[in-house]
């Protein structure tokens, strides 16, 4: 049996058509509420929720604990937790990035500008990854994971790429939504 090279096989698990359908995301997408109450990046001074996280013009509805059933998420509050929950406060931990939180983070006012995080935070873990080898996958993860300190690395990435999958495949889910939705109320309306 050929040995196989799991730090690729890991990597590519991120070649998948899901970021190529963000691109051309509107601002009107990044913003739209599907649902009465949803939690969303906002410009400072105008969010509802109990706690607002980031440091810039814009912060993200939060709430701790979570209430139940927890608020419906815009595009913009996902991407927002994904660039930063999901990749940043990671990359900042295991591949030198600056630390960051959900409170310091400078959270982004356009459609545009979150793609352009998201694909910075991307690139820095696809790079932090494939420079783990294959030995550095089987290493420990740390004292940054907490209770997972003594997980390998692998899992971690295993972790970070199923948040990423899914939380990607949600955004493409509200497109659609978004999408049909509007063409439907343009149809009503002529």
């Amino acid at each position: 049996m050929t040995e196989l090279d799991w730090n690729h096989l890991l990597r590519q698990q991120l070649d998948y058509p899901v970021r190529r359908r963000l691109d051309g995301l509107t601002d009107d997408e990044y913003f739209f509420e599907p649902a009465p109450d949803c939690w969303s990046v906002r410009p400072r001074g105008t969010g509802t929720a109990p706690l607002l996280g980031g440091a810039g013009a814009m912060t993200i509805d939060f709430a701790f604990p979570e209430p139940d059933p927890p608020p419906f998420t815009t595009i913009a509050w996902r991407l927002g937790h994904v660039i930063v929950g999901v990749l940043a406060m990671r990359n900042a931990s295991h591949f030198g990035r600056t630390a960051t939180d959900y409170m310091s983070f400078e959270y982004a006012a356009t459609a545009d500008e979150a793609l352009a995080q998201l694909d910075a935070e991307l690139a820095t873990w696809i790079a932090g990854v494939e420079s783990l080898g294959e030995d550095g996958l089987a290493r420990p993860c740390g004292e940054a994971e907490g209770p997972y300190a003594e997980y390998p690395m692998g899992m971690l990435v295993l972790h970070i790429h199923r948040e990423l999958i899914h939380h990607l495949s949600e955004v493409c889910l509200l497109r659609d939504l978004y999408l049909h939705t509007r063409t439907r109320a343009r149809q009503e309306a002529s």
